[in-house]
């Protein structure tokens, strides 16, 4: 029961009449009368009428208090017997909790979005939001307390405690790739920092080195013995452009708590920082310069280009002094600096005694070697003086049979260049649209008449005749272009055609770019889903193995959707590095990172927490020792001891009905407040 004032006026009226009874009281008082003090207690008391002194009496319902469990199921809390450990505690302190007649809330935290982690305080906060303060007796958190949003932790005025799964022998290894460039250059030096971090009660006798194997793009991995607790220097170079993957595997203890951080995945994107290109043209023609432009149009191109002028036969009686021709640097680039060139392309060139044979079994070595050529065949290449006559024609993929084909012919995509990646889906590429089977592009005036030797021919000509040949020979990989008139198609001739686009694609797959390769096993992910791509020249493949982190192996069917292209999606149960394997094609993909952050650190520990549990006075207990029992405490004692935990009772309530009745009569007010008057009045007229 409360006393409490109901004016019968508002408060402002009240202090008004309050100012004015101070007014007349002071005028009393400068006038002298003896009689101001009755006065001023008439006064008093007529206020305090208005005021209406009332006592409120209250009916009230108590509420339970109610206590808040947030449980962890992310996957660390999944490894050695913590699940076990977990189902237990939350049974006992469940009916611990009901029995003292408190309402529980469990709140059960899965994996967060993506690779969030364990967002434990985001879910204790969401829960907090929803449930009145005033009723909240404490929260317990049950977890392994590798916990990633403590910055979220909300403040409280109840006990929060921590529960930790997980045991003392616990350890784990793991292996962090602390450095790793998204981009490198070729043939230039890049630095990894890899460190092996042992983590927990490390086993007494465990080994100071520890195995580690690195596999470049799924090939058979190198081994090494490599110290832990230590930053490794790993000096690479990456073996070709495009994407590099690169995995890192140490050897997993069998004590250990998981082998699922002993992985790391580092994608690196090797790009070219300039394309050194050799161009040697036999002699000045239309499509000399359209090569030129073509070339020098790339800035990522460093373009040599030497054209033969004055061949030897030349006699004109000219003096050599007086002729401003630079010298053909033959030994200069065909044996000292050959290496230093990624592609060489001969553009009409014959044999007139300038290179000499050593000079093209040099060129033949560097092809050999992991070089490239293209051969832009003209006339002489079907004559007495053609290359192909020279060491340079053991690797060529076609011979010339001395006929030269003069007249019009429209280049057409041979059935297996539908499926090659150099001339996969040109057409579209065309100015118009193709008519009756035959692209939209204009027609070239020759053709050399060759013989397919080896290799592979995309391209055809006049009757179906080989007009772009593709070879590998050793490491490297050799072109044969059996005309010298794609010049055409830049001039724009009928239309024109896409000689832009089927130079860069060439020029790519010489280099070897993975995005170019016949043969090629890629894959790509968006969230958890993986899109599957096997390029091949083949008119059918296989299913797909695939195998997941945890060793699951999946045969997945697929679909062909374009020539040469067969596709699949699948949607990866796990985080993680998944093994991809079709016929002799492997591959890897990281869903994720190949350590997903819930695994980054997996020993329990309450560190993390401990700041936000001594802020509320709560504890942090393992639960190897014991379930702790549960005790009541006041707001603001020490809530956690040995093997047991506090909660702190809130005596919440809600008021069903409130009664209210004047403290006094008015009628008193009235009485009393006439009774004084007449007594100043009697006391003054006595005077």
């Amino acid at each position: 029961m409360d006393v409490i004032f109901a004016p019968l006026l508002p408060w402002p009226a009240l202090y008004v009449a309050a100012a004015v009874a101070t007014l007349c009281l002071v005028l009393a008082i400068w006038r002298g009368l003896n009689g101001w003090w009755l006065r001023g207690l008439a006064l008093v008391v007529l206020l305090g009428a208005l005021a209406n002194p009332s006592l409120q009496d209250e009916e009230r319902d108590p509420l339970s208090d109610i206590v808040v469990m947030v449980v962890d199921d992310s996957a660390s809390q999944h490894l050695s017997d913590r699940t076990t450990q977990t189902g237990e505690a939350v049974q006992a302190l469940s009916d611990d909790i009901t029995s003292r007649g408190m309402e529980l809330r469990t709140v059960t935290v899965p994996d967060g979005q993506g690779d969030a982690g364990t967002q434990l305080m985001s879910a204790l906060t969401d829960t907090l939001s929803e449930v009145p303060k005033s009723r909240v007796a404490g929260t317990i958190l049950v977890t392994d307390g590798q916990v990633h949003d403590t910055a979220r932790a909300p403040a409280l005025d109840a006990p929060l405690h921590t529960l930790l799964t997980g045991r003392s022998p616990d350890w784990d290894r793991r292996l962090i790739v602390k450095n790793a460039p998204a981009f490198a250059i070729l043939d230039e030096e890049i630095t990894l920092t890899l460190r092996i971090e042992d983590q927990g009660a490390v086993p007494s006798g465990t080994p100071p080195l520890a195995s580690l194997s690195i596999a470049i793009d799924g090939a058979e991995a190198q081994t090494f013995q490599v110290p832990t607790g230590e930053d490794l220097e790993l000096p690479l170079t990456l073996p070709h452009g495009g994407m590099n993957v690169l995995q890192f595997n140490v050897a997993a203890d069998d004590s250990e708590l998981t082998d699922r951080n002993n992985s790391a995945v580092v994608q690196i994107n090797g790009v070219r920082d300039r394309l050194r290109v050799l161009l040697v043209s036999g002699e000045p023609h239309a499509g000399e310069r359209t090569w030129r432009n073509l070339l020098k149009s790339d800035s990522a191109v460093d373009l040599v280009h030497f054209t033969i002028l004055r061949p030897p036969e030349k006699q004109d009686g000219v003096p050599v002094s007086e002729l401003s021709l630079i010298a053909f640097p033959t030994r200069e680039l065909f044996l000292e600096k050959i290496d230093e060139f990624d592609l060489i392309i001969f553009d009409r060139y014959k044999r007139r005694g300038i290179l000499p044979a050593l000079y093209f079994d040099s060129i033949r070595q560097y092809v050999e070697g992991g070089g490239a050529v293209l051969v832009a065949a003209g006339p002489d290449f079907a004559s007495a003086d053609s290359i192909y006559r020279s060491p340079l024609g053991d690797i060529l993929p076609a011979r010339p049979t001395a006929r030269v084909l003069d007249q019009g012919f429209t280049p057409l995509i041979s059935e297996l260049g539908a499926r090659h990646p150099v001339t996969e889906g040109l057409e579209k590429f065309a100015p118009t649209a193709p008519v009756d089977g035959v692209p939209g592009w204009g027609r070239w005036m020759r053709q050399i008449e060759v013989e397919r030797l080896q290799g592979q021919t995309v391209m055809s000509g006049i009757e179906g005749r080989p007009l772009l040949t593709l070879d590998r020979v050793g490491e490297g990989r050799i072109a044969l272009m059996a005309s010298d008139q794609a010049w055409l198609w830049h001039r724009g001739f009928e239309g024109g055609g896409p000689q832009l686009e089927l130079l860069r694609r060439l020029a790519h797959w010489m280099m070897k770019e993975p995005d170019l390769e016949e043969e090629a096993l890629t894959a790509t992910a968006e969230g958890q889903t993986m899109t599957l791509t096997r390029r091949t020249l083949e008119m059918e493949v296989g299913e797909l193995e695939i195998t997941a982190p945890d060793g699951t192996v999946t045969m997945v069917p697929l679909t062909e959707t374009s020539p040469g292209r067969f596709t699949a999606t699948f949607d990866g149960p796990q985080q993680g590095l998944y093994r991809l394997k079709e016929g002799d094609q492997e591959s890897v993909l990281a869903l994720g990172p190949a350590a997903p952050r819930e695994f980054i650190e997996t020993v329990a520990s309450g560190d993390k927490l401990q700041d936000a549990v001594d802020a509320t006075r709560g504890g942090i207990l393992r639960l190897e020792d014991g379930i702790p029992s549960l005790r009541m405490v006041g707001e603001g004692r020490n809530a956690a001891g040995r093997g047991w935990i506090g909660l702190t009772p809130r005596d919440a309530y809600v008021t069903t009905n409130v009664t209210v009745t004047a403290l006094v009569s008015p009628w008193v007010f009235l009485l009393l407040a006439m009774m004084l008057t007449v007594g100043a009045w009697l006391r003054e007229g006595r005077r």
